[in-house]
């Protein structure tokens, strides 16, 4: 089972790497930005700002979820891993001591 978990963790890991990249790349919108001006002497409300200048929070709010849950899902089946081994262990154990008793 050790074999198997590895390579799919390893592939989870690459996708999530991939998703966060191109989450914090520039897209379209950012490429036709203004280029820029002198000092801006008034102030604009946000509404009146062009698309590129305005953070895209469901996108980042979407990837840190994702990142957080992808995070937690191999946290517990790193442990589900381990809790497995213990058990084996634990009953092996159990099964040398009662061949050990019976000598």
């Amino acid at each position: 089972m050790n074999n198997v978990i590895t390579p799919i963790s390893r592939r989870i890991a690459v996708v999530l790497l991939a998703l966060l990249c191109w989450g914090a790349l520039p897209h379209e919108a950012s490429a036709k930005a203004q280029p820029p001006s002198s000092q801006q002497s008034e102030f604009k409300s946000l509404d009146q700002l062009p698309p590129a200048e305005q953070v895209p929070a469901a996108t980042l709010l979407v990837a840190a979820y994702a990142f957080v849950l992808v995070g937690l899902f191999l946290y517990v089946v790193t442990v589900a891993r381990r809790l497995t081994t213990v058990q084996r262990e634990i009953e092996r154990l159990e099964s040398d001591v009662k061949r050990a008793g019976r000598s």
